[in-house]
């Protein structure tokens, strides 16, 4: 575990620079693949990408989801609609690279659906798991990431690339990529931001932390943490 912490003054200037970060690093692949994450600083992200960017950095984008709550793609919760005006409508990305969870369809559907399509269009490891080239990840005061929450046993023997789960929140049905998936990929971000998740991201940081966050880190040799506070 050696994760990167990236404190900023604000949630805005947090954005900004994932956005650039974000920029640069598509136009060193031919192929660019991404999960998005749902909640408050993909708005702000979205924001500072489409001020940016002009549509042609996005010829190579290949867009997936780290979760998605199981509501229709046009419901205020979705975390397709999220993206969809603010980055896929204003970049003119086309339908073709958007691949979102078909929730609508049902969860076994949708799961099986998601499943494989990040995998035809992904890299795949030597276990069969997608190799994603970036993965925006959210943090919950709970230390949640994606949907993975704590006390979710099944999840950390699971070697499903999407399953449906049920959160503590609503909209309660969820699809969210596992374990093994965000180990995989060849970046993560973690976009955490705001003073209530100060001691859920400390607990994280931990050598015996035990939060989902925790064991994303320990899964992986390097993950970026971008927060809006400094850890004393």
């Amino acid at each position: 575990m050696n994760p990167t912490l990236r404190p900023f003054a604000t949630a805005e200037a947090l954005a900004h620079e994932a956005a650039t970060r974000w920029l640069s690093a598509m136009d060193q692949r031919e192929k660019f693949t991404v999960a998005l994450s749902g909640g408050r600083i993909p708005k702000l992200l979205y924001a500072a990408v489409a001020a940016e960017a002009s549509p042609e950095a996005f010829a190579n984008v290949h867009f997936f989801w780290g979760d998605e709550r199981c509501v229709s793609p046009t419901d205020e919760e979705s975390n397709f609609k999220l993206a969809a005006v603010r980055l896929f409508l204003a970049m003119k990305v086309p339908e073709s690279q958007v691949h979102r969870i078909l929730t609508e369809r049902g969860e076994a559907f949708a799961v099986q659906q998601a499943e494989a399509e990040i995998c035809r269009i992904a890299d795949l490891d030597d276990a069969g798991q997608p190799v994603l080239d970036l993965v925006f990840l959210g943090m919950g005061e709970d230390g949640h990431v994606a949907s993975l929450f704590p006390g979710d046993t099944e999840a950390l023997e699971s070697p499903s690339v999407y399953r449906a789960v049920t959160g503590p929140k609503p909209p309660p049905r969820r699809i969210t990529l596992g374990y093994p998936a965000l180990a995989a990929a060849r970046e993560v971000w973690v976009l955490a931001a705001g003073e209530g998740k100060r001691e859920a991201l400390r607990a994280s940081l931990a050598p015996d932390g035990d939060t989902p966050l925790a064991r994303v880190l320990q899964s992986r040799t390097h993950t970026e943490i971008f927060t809006d506070f400094v850890l004393a």
